[in-house]
């Protein structure tokens, strides 16, 4: 057993310093690495039935987005359930779900040297740390007493952040733990490290356990609805229903009674009485998805309702008390819908008691690549292949593109270059490569201050078009790029653009779109 003690000092005091629990995840890491002279490190968190990656050490930093599920990967369930040291062997049939994710080594699949140490609290698993390498003797000089005393170690540090995210829970305080500690597979998880997105999630946490009405704003596909399902599951009303409505596909003339409910006999078609949304959601959370598309005298008697908090049924004198909380969620300006009168001030106002914008993609920072390893992983499963990863030299693309569909194109993206990539592929290791990809053209310089995305195309050197050819090429490619934002909406499409629709169409029409 050759290793400096010092090394055991340094991470014992490390782990009493006071500095973030991520710090401290890290800085562990960082000894182990020096310790065992491994290629690469991971601090993993348990619950809900799957590891979560909480700090890694020279693995791919997509690996932070992916969540490992014990029936998915047979050695991480060995670990589980062991309750001591694992040491598997250089020939375990067992696949290491790390293969391909070593940063230094991606092109080579194999991890040949593999420990993992489970972490206990109390009898029960909170926890692991995996080391890997790839020369199969490289721990072969370290003692099962070591690795003991490192575990116990990380045991210690995880369980005491556990420990302090539940008194500050108690206390009513924010939690500083990283999300991922009190995720389970019932609760959404909101994927992200970057200082936006922790943002957000502090004031998730705040708002959550109170009474206010929240309006959760941002572009299509920033993923408006996970945010609101979040407020409902940390909310004093996690246990009762939260009731969704898309505001969007309400036809006018069902809108009333989708919300509100009718009577047997209220209109043709009305053969039996039925409860709207607001009753369906009392005691719990109604959802009101894309709340800016709602007509202008279905937005008054929607006021009504939350200023009173009573009903009426479609074709019904009679008055019903509902108690519902409201989440609603536009991809809208509402300031500006207000100002140009499609929208009530007043209803506005009683919306955004508690507005929570969603940043968009792009401005996430690393985030991306963690969501792409969440989307691989997902992927992997629904595939049913051994292994899928994404190449180095691609990921640079991902992190440059402006991503004007946001988390939704992310991962419809990841999905087709993985189908694409397994049919180039005779075996089960999958990697995704660059060309995988159809996302050249729109990088994030090329975004402007309303979220709008220009295509950028180099400039020839030569003026080869007219002035008429090159304007209706720039108004194409400008039209296209805003259907795709919108989801080939003409109508959401015209209004980001500022143009009437039909006028939107005729254009189009004239350019050979249509």
């Amino acid at each position: 057993m050759f290793y400096d003690s010092n090394d055991l000092t340094d991470l014992a005091l490390d782990l009493t310093n006071i500095i973030s629990d991520q710090d401290r995840f890290e800085r562990l890491l960082a000894t182990i690495r020096k310790l065992f002279k491994c290629d690469a490190s991971a601090l993993l968190a348990f619950k809900g039935g799957q590891f979560s990656p909480l700090a890694i050490n020279g693995l791919s930093q997509d690996v932070l987005g992916r969540r490992f599920a014990l029936d998915q990967h047979p050695r991480l369930e060995a670990i589980a359930r062991a309750g001591d040291i694992v040491r598997f062997p250089a020939d375990s049939s067992l696949p290491d779900p790390y293969d391909g994710l070593i940063s230094s080594h991606t092109e080579e699949l194999k991890v040949h040297a593999c420990i993992g140490l489970p972490l206990l609290a109390d009898q029960q698993l909170i926890g692991a740390v995996t080391i890997d390498g790839f020369d199969q003797f490289q721990f072969d000089q370290f003692s099962d007493d070591l690795l003991r005393k490192v575990a116990a170690l990380a045991a210690v540090s995880l369980n005491n952040a556990m420990l302090m995210e539940q008194l500050e829970k108690r206390d009513g305080g924010i939690s500083r733990v990283e999300p991922v500690l009190s995720h389970t597979n019932s609760n959404p998880e909101i994927i992200g490290r970057s200082l936006q997105i922790k943002r957000l999630q502090s004031q998730i946490e705040a708002v959550a356990n109170t009474e206010l009405t929240v309006l959760v704003t941002g572009e299509t596909g920033v993923g408006k609805e996970l945010v609101a399902s979040a407020v409902h599951k940390l909310s004093l009303r996690s246990q009762a229903p939260l009731i969704y409505l898309n505001c969007a596909a309400l036809p006018e003339s069902v809108a009333e009674s989708e919300l509100f409910g009718h009577v047997k006999g209220a209109f043709t078609g009305a053969v039996s009485n039925r409860s709207g949304k607001f009753e369906l959601a009392d005691k719990g959370t109604l959802f009101l998805d894309e709340i800016g598309e709602l007509s202008l005298p279905l937005q008054a008697k929607l006021l009504r309702v939350l200023q009173s908090g009573d009903l009426q049924r479609v074709g019904d004198d009679r008055r019903l008390q509902v108690d519902v909380r409201i989440i609603a969620a536009t991809n809208r300006d509402l300031n500006r819908e207000v100002a140009a009168n499609n929208f009530r001030a007043d209803l506005y106002h009683r919306l955004s008691v508690f507005p929570l914008p969603v940043p968009a993609l792009r401005e996430r920072d690393n985030d991306i690549l963690l969501l792409a390893g969440f989307f691989i992983e997902r992927c992997r499963i629904k595939l049913g292949l051994m292994h899928l990863s994404l190449a180095e030299q691609c990921q640079s693309s991902l992190l440059d593109y402006a991503w004007p569909g946001n988390v939704r194109e992310l991962e419809h993206s990841i999905y087709r270059a993985a189908i694409l990539a397994r049919a180039e592929t005779r075996n089960a290791d999958v990697i995704i490569q660059a060309h995988h990809f159809d996302i050249g053209g729109v990088s994030k310089s090329s975004v402007n201050q309303l979220g709008s995305v220009l295509t950028c195309e180099q400039s020839p050197p030569l003026i080869e078009q007219s002035l008429k050819d090159a304007t209706e090429q720039f108004q194409r490619s400008y039209i296209k790029q805003a259907l795709k934002q919108n989801e080939s909406n003409w109508t959401a499409a015209a209004r980001t653009l500022s143009v009437d629709v039909g006028n939107l169409h005729r254009l189009a029409k004239r350019l050979g779109m249509k």
